[in-house]
């Protein structure tokens, strides 16, 4: 008689641990799923753009800066320079200012050293125009604290009050930065008159 072969304990090991069939998913749970994961994706792809388009504008920001530096490096690097050049022009126009005004009389060499102190003053202007430094005339302007310093007021009807009516210096300025304030004298209002007392003269 033949008998049946017996399974291994191998066999029924496996035949244990084969999976049980999985009960079917309804179509609407399938959908709520997908939706559910395709609101997670969405949301994680709007915070990556979030965060990638808040790196490009700090990188912008950055780059920006930086170009600010190198332009104001390049147009200020001689400032403490361009300072004592404008220095040394207003020290040139005192000493033009105190050559004695032209006379009829007057020896020819003195002509001679005014006219060319005059010349050497306008091309030294010059040049430093070219190299940005300019020399401003306040006189008859508004007063402006951004470019002037009141050494002094003068009350006068001559001109509105807060004219500069008189300029000590000049105000220099280097590629439109302010290099040396100009020292003004500023027109203030007169003071109204003070009018006597009335005299009562029915008494």
């Amino acid at each position: 008689m033949q008998t049946e072969p017996q399974a291994s304990p191998t066999d029924q090991h496996a035949a244990d641990a084969a999976p049980q069939d999985a009960a079917p998913v309804a179509p609407t749970a399938l959908m709520d799923i997908a939706t559910a994961r395709i609101t997670e994706l969405e949301a994680e792809l709007a915070e990556m753009k979030e965060r990638w388009m808040r790196a490009e504008a700090e990188t912008a920001n950055v780059r920006t800066r930086a170009k600010r530096d190198v332009d104001d490096a390049r147009q200020y690097a001689t400032q403490k320079f361009a300072r004592d050049v404008a220095e040394a022009a207003e020290n040139l126009r005192r000493g033009l200012d105190a050559i004695p005004p032209v006379a009829s009389d007057e020896i020819a060499l003195v002509g001679r050293l005014r006219d060319g102190f005059t010349g050497v003053e306008r091309s030294f202007l010059d040049l430093l125009d070219r190299n940005g430094v300019k020399r401003e005339d306040p006189t008859g302007a508004m007063f402006d604290p951004k470019l002037h310093q009141a050494m002094a007021e003068q009350e006068t009807a001559d001109h509105p009050a807060g004219t500069v009516i008189q300029a000590w210096t000049q105000a220099w300025t280097l590629n439109g930065r302010l290099l040396r304030p100009a020292m003004v004298v500023v027109a203030k209002a007169p003071a109204a008159a003070i009018e006597p007392p009335a005299v009562d003269t029915t008494a």
